[in-house]
């Protein structure tokens, strides 16, 4: 950064600097039961499909393509309803008054038609309709309404077995035994072994799953398999999985009511910069000949593991990987029968390569990849026979990704955004564009964010599309042209709004180099004032590889920012430069710097103090999960002029201590000192203002030992801190733990933040 920018945030934080006791005192105010109850009342769990109905609708394809059903809401109950390609009418799925009369027979008891006790079926057959009620599932014939429990026939020809996988040509059964691979006859039951060299913790067939939890230090790892057959059922491709020389990270459950000991559970999992790691050996087998072929591929652990992909051709296949780093991914082309690699497409990053995806254009015999070699995320066509590879899409713009390829008409329909101008860059819209590179086309005008569903056929698609501030319309439309060929549902919110809700504010404000527009959102309270002054709260989550801006109205509405707002604050979502979706300069300028994400934060905080009174700059909190939680502890610890209270959750506080593949991505491998340098741990005599530190002491996506070690550096550095931990929980709370964390979430603020005293004895029902 440079020296300027630097002085103009100091002039800032000094500034801002102002006894916070005194603000504390001169604008506490009373948080009443009725706040919190309207609090509560604007949570997603009570606004969905009670409030609000239909702010996304998904539609599910009938078995014969003749058109789609779904289920919309309204005040009266539910409707399953179907449209058909046919005429483009929406019309009922059935008779809802029969079938509540049909199954209340069959259930003994009154069954409501506008709230049929089930909100999904299935066509298990053309003729049937199929759904579940407590347990049970049950068969409907839309002919004559009789419904009847059903039983599932025994499939003689089934493998019922998750551990066995058959051949496409139903020949074969694969199955592991003994740490190696065989191969069972279906027609005469001859077994044949494939691999011999197989043993504990080198094991033919097998994959490390990522939660494989072991009790005890000797404990057995859940039994894993995988095998991927060709489709002319001639080779069988696996992985020899290979633990020998993997280190663990443990976890102490003391949840169990049982006993008075804490078990003691661990998973293999590798941190940044390890080579103690899971490695995967990628095999393959010629089925008649049994011969075993290992093809001349680098090592390879299983945070970058080669995934395959059969080709069209026999006995050809191909194979991605990332280099350990991320900075560069290859794409092979494997001839098994004479196990001969050839490079397809190599790419190259100075920084990271993190959405790199390819699938095959049989009948062009052309490969379709994205790449960001232009400084942005374009598609690109490479020529198998020519090897030629040139650009499909070209410009200062987004490609979200390929949702549907009609190859018989060489035809790609993708998401961008970005591409027109003046729009939100968070708004994908889908586009059109011929194999040769012309005729790219709009087809969904509106400005709003699209959210689509193509059919079997490709023909038609549906669209959900809204913004943030406007209600979701869904609509089933054309692919060839966009055009609306019928109106499926509208979004009703008028009970949200009679509640005085109102869509959150967006704003666009300049990031840290002066001159990049980064956008976010403010929700409000519902009584909010102009003439009065509130406390701000950033809801973070600064992860590179995904942004937190509101695209659609059901993300508006469904986080939890109003709930809180109701409290008494205002809650502010932004993306900074650093996260995903936009432009490789604007991504890259996170990496090896996670640590200053919240830079455009606080610029953000900075310029709307400046054009919004009612935002009180002296009283900032925040709070965030996982990357979240570091966000949030890091923020009292960057940027302690600003930022005064905190919950960080789940928080990985030291890159160093995380699974290996996140912080490698972004922060760069080998490990260098920039790890140290952003570490929350080595930050924590910066400590100033209020801080919760929250985690699930059985989380093993991000193990809580470094919420613990941070603990200590805190103890060590004579800072006051609180710390709560949930015993049985693990990254995600649930049930009655989730709504004890966000109690402890909202009265944090309110006691510490607003200055007002916190009511704990409210529910959530």
């Amino acid at each position: 950064m440079c020296a300027s920018m630097f002085s103009k945030m100091n002039y800032f934080l000094l500034t801002a600097c102002v006894c916070t006791s005194f603000f504390l005192s001169a604008q506490a105010q009373e948080v009443t039961q009725k706040d919190y109850e309207r609090a509560v009342s604007l949570m997603w769990n009570h606004i969905e499909n009670k409030t609000a109905f239909n702010l996304s609708v998904n539609v599910h394809w009938l078995p014969d393509e003749s058109g789609g059903w779904f289920v919309t809401h309204s005040a009266d109950g539910k409707a399953f309803q179907k449209v058909l390609f046919s005429n483009f009418q929406v019309t009922p799925l059935f008779d809802h008054q029969r079938v509540a009369e049909a199954l209340g027979k069959v259930l003994e008891q009154e069954v409501k038609a506008d709230s049929l006790p089930f909100d999904e079926v299935e066509y298990r057959h053309e003729d049937s309709i199929f759904f579940e009620v407590e347990e049970k599932v049950y068969q409907l014939n839309p002919d004559t309404y009789a419904i009847t429990e059903w039983e599932e026939d025994a499939d003689e020809d089934a493998v019922a077995d998750e551990f066995e996988s058959r051949s496409p040509d139903g020949q074969w059964i694969a199955y592991a035994e003994d740490y190696n691979l065989y191969l069972k006859s279906t027609e005469s039951g001859e077994v044949r072994q494939l691999s011999t060299a197989g043993e504990k913790n080198y094991e033919y067939g097998s994959f490390y799953g990522w939660f494989d939890m072991m009790e005890g230090e000797g404990g057995e790892r859940p039994q894993q398999f995988s095998v991927n057959w060709s489709p002319d059922s001639k080779w069988i491709q696996t992985n020899i999985c290979d633990l020998r020389n993997a280190d663990k990270m443990y976890l102490l459950d003391w949840s169990v009511d049982s006993l008075y000991r804490p078990r003691l559970l661990s998973y293999y999992r590798g941190s940044p910069g390890d080579t103690t790691m899971v490695h995967m050996h990628p095999v393959f087998f010629e089925v008649e000949s049994g011969k075993e072929i290992k093809p001349e591929l680098p090592p390879v652990t299983h945070i970058n593991a080669v995934a395959f992909r059969w080709a069209e051709e026999a006995g050809k296949v191909y194979a991605q990987y990332n280099e350990r780093g991320f900075q560069k991914v290859q794409l092979l082309s494997l001839d098994l029968s004479a196990n001969e690699l050839k490079p397809l497409i190599t790419e190259s990053s100075k920084t990271n390569i993190d959405n790199f995806d390819y699938q095959l254009i049989a009948q062009q015999d052309k490969i379709l990849f994205t790449s960001e070699r232009s400084g942005w995320k374009q598609l690109y066509l490479h020529d198998l026979e020519s090897a030629e590879t040139r650009p499909l899409t070209q410009g200062e713009y987004y490609v979200n990704s390929v949702v549907h390829t009609d190859e018989e008409k060489g035809v790609i329909y993708f998401t961008a955004s970005g591409k027109e101008a003046g729009c939100n860059p968070y708004h994908e819209r889908l586009y059109s564009i011929r194999l040769d590179g012309k005729n790219l086309k709009p087809l969904t005008p509106e400005d709003a964010h699209h959210d689509l569903s193509f059919s079997p056929d490709g023909k038609y698609f549906v669209d959900n599309y809204s913004t943030a501030t406007q209600p979701t319309i869904t609509v089933l439309r054309e692919a060839k042209t966009g055009k609306v060929k019928t109106e499926i549902a509208q979004a009703d919110v008028e009970q949200l709004i009679a509640q005085g809700w109102n869509p959150p504010q967006i704003f666009e404000v300049l990031g840290r180099d002066g001159k990049t527009p980064i956008y976010g959102a403010l929700w409000k309270p519902t009584h909010f004032d102009a003439s009065k002054t509130y406390p701000l709260i950033d809801h973070s989550y600064s992860g590179p590889h995904t942004q937190m801006f509101p695209q659609s109205f059901s993300r508006a509405v469904r986080t939890s920012n109003q709930a809180l707002a109701e409290l008494g604050f205002i809650v502010m979502m932004v993306d900074g430069m650093g996260s995903a979706g936009r432009s490789k300069a604007f991504h890259d300028v996170s990496y090896k710097h996670m640590g200053e994400n919240l830079t455009d934060h606080v610029l953000a905080i900075e310029q709307l103090g400046k054009q919004y009174r009612w935002i009180d700059t002296s009283r900032v909190g925040i709070f965030g999960h996982s990357a979240g939680g570091y966000d949030a502890a890091h923020a009292l610890l960057q940027f302690p002029e600003v930022y005064k209270v905190g919950v960080a959750s789940s928080g990985d506080h030291d890159f160093r201590m995380e699974k290996a593949w996140w912080p490698e991505m972004y922060m760069g491998w080998p490990v260098d000192s920039t790890y140290h340098l952003q570490s929350n741990i080595t930050m924590a005599e910066n400590l100033q203002g209020k801080l919760l530190l929250v985690h699930g002491a059985l989380d093993n996506n991000v193990n809580p030992s470094a919420t613990f070690k941070l603990a200590e550096a805190l103890v060590k550095a004579d800072k006051e801190f609180d710390m709560l931990i949930l015993p049985s929980q693990q990254h995600g709370y649930s049930g009655q733990h989730s709504g004890y964390f966000l109690k402890k979430r909202w009265n944090y603020f309110v006691e510490h933040l607003l200055g007002a005293e916190p009511l704990w004895n409210f529910a959530f029902e």
